[in-house]
């Protein structure tokens, strides 16, 4: 129904930026939320950033003033600036996309997600 493709990683020195992209195709219109989430090697699946339908964003406290997130008018493209990157960014990203979840919602818990992306790796070295 919906389907989410990730583009922009890559390998960077610390301090460095990247921008991530995740194009969006399939049914849009019923999304909410949209975020990105990272995995890091033995390590749990975290929140990053979203955000939601009424333009209303929210990031993960080790990301806030570094990391931006943001989409395009038709809500089809979401992206990820990133600023001063840190090694401890380094993680497979994820784009993840869902539907209104109980008049709303943060856009910040897994539970409000529904569709993911297939990953893209950022690499980030000292």
């Amino acid at each position: 129904q919906v389907n989410l493709v990730e583009s922009g990683g890559g390998s960077v020195q610390a301090g460095g930026p990247l921008r991530l992209s995740c194009a969006a195709s399939g049914y849009t219109g019923s999304l909410y939320c949209m975020g990105w989430f990272r995995q890091a090697p033995g390590k749990e699946r975290e929140w990053v950033a979203g955000i939601a339908g009424d333009g209303s964003t929210r990031y993960e406290d080790s990301v806030k003033g570094r990391f931006t997130i943001s989409q395009n008018n038709a809500r089809n493209t979401l992206y990820l600036q990133m600023n001063s990157l840190k090694p401890e960014d380094t993680a497979m990203y994820y784009c993840a996309a869902g539907p209104m979840w109980l008049g709303g919602g943060t856009c910040r818990w897994l539970y409000e997600y529904k569709y993911w992306g297939q990953g893209t790796q950022v690499t980030v070295s000292s």
